[in-house]
C-alpha cells in the first residue's frame, strides 16, 4: 500500500483568488452603503456625472412622458444630469445629445425636487432688454425646449435694491415681470414655441443667487431662469371631462342614418 504523501505547505492557490474576490465585494458593498444617504448633493453629482461619463451611462428615459421612472422619482434630479457634464466629442466625449448634453448653453439652474433642466438668461441693472450675448445664449438652449410637450417656466428676478428714481419701471415686480415677457417674446417669435406651453412667474427680489458684498457676484441677480417643467401643457388644457369630449371618437354618419332622419 501506497503511503500518501502529505500535501505542500503553505495556503492552496485558490484561496488568494478567493481573498481578492472577497475584498472586491467589501469594497462593492461598502460604497452602496456609504452612498445610501445621500448628505452632500454636489459631491454626489459629481460622482454620478463621472461615473455616468466613463461607462456610458444614457438617460434618454427620463424625458418619456407619463407615470415612469426615474422621471418622477425621488432622484429625477439626478437621472437628468447624467451628460450633463460631458465634453464635445472630439475631446473624449459621447456622441448622443440629450437635454443638457454637449450643448453648454443648458443646465442644472438650482437643485430640487422639481425637474430643473435649463438655463439663466442674465440682464443688466434696471433694464428688460436682453443682451446681443444673453439672447444668442437663450437661443442656443431653446434649440432643446423646441418640440417637446411640457410646459416651460419663466422666473424673472432682480437684485435688492428697488428700481432707480428715474426708472420705467414703478418696482421689482414689473421689472422682473417685463424680463420674464422679453424671454418669452424670443422663445415664441423666434424659436416658434406654442405659447400655451409658456409660464411666467415672478420672485422679485427675494430670490437672489448672492447676498453679498462683491459686486461681481451679485450681477446674476438680475436674471431669468428658465425651467423646463415636467407638467405637460395639454394636461392642462381643460378639465378631465372637457379632455374626454375634445378627444372623443366620433363615428361619421352612415347612408342608413341619415335617411331614417
Amino acid at each position: 500500500m501506497a503511503i500518501e504523501e502529505d500535501p505542500p505547505a503553505g495556503i492552496p492557490e485558490w484561496v488568494v483568488t478567493f481573498g481578492d474576490m472577497m475584498s472586491l465585494l467589501l469594497t462593492f458593498f461598502i460604497l452602496l452603503a456609504s452612498m445610501s444617504e445621500i448628505k452632500q448633493n454636489d459631491k454626489f453629482q459629481g460622482v454620478a456625472d463621472s461615473m455616468h461619463e466613463q461607462f456610458g451611462y444614457d438617460s434618454s428615459m427620463s424625458h418619456v412622458p407619463g407615470e415612469m421612472s426615474p422621471r418622477n422619482s425621488s432622484m429625477a434630479a439626478m437621472a437628468l444630469t447624467g451628460r450633463a457634464k460631458r465634453a464635445k466629442v472630439v475631446q473624449g466625449g459621447v456622441k448622443s445629445k440629450g437635454t443638457t448634453g454637449e450643448n453648454q448653453h443648458v443646465r442644472i439652474v438650482r437643485p430640487g425636487d422639481r425637474t430643473t433642466i435649463g438655463t439663466v438668461v442674465y440682464f443688466s441693472e434696471d433694464s428688460a432688454t436682453l443682451s446681443e450675448d444673453a439672447e444668442v445664449d437663450l437661443l442656443g438652449a431653446a434649440e432643446t425646449f423646441a418640440g417637446k410637450p411640457q410646459k416651460i417656466e419663466l422666473r424673472g428676478h432682480t437684485s435688492r435694491g428697488t428700481p432707480a428714481a428715474d426708472s420705467v419701471f414703478k418696482d421689482n415686480w414689473e421689472l422682473a415681470y417685463k424680463r420674464s415677457l422679453a424671454v418669452m417674446h424670443v422663445l415664441v417669435d423666434r424659436m416658434k414655441i406654442d405659447p400655451k406651453r409658456i409660464r411666467i412667474s415672478v420672485a422679485g427680489p427675494f430670490e437672489p443667487v448672492h447676498t453679498g458684498i462683491d459686486p461681481e457676484k451679485l450681477k446674476q441677480n438680475p436674471r431669468v431662469e428658465v425651467f423646463l417643467l415636467e407638467e405637460l401643457a395639454d394636461d392642462l388644457d381643460g378639465t378631465p371631462d372637457d379632455k374626454k369630449e375634445r378627444y372623443e371618437f366620433v363615428p361619421p354618419a352612415t347612408e342608413a342614418t341619415e335617411a331614417s332622419e
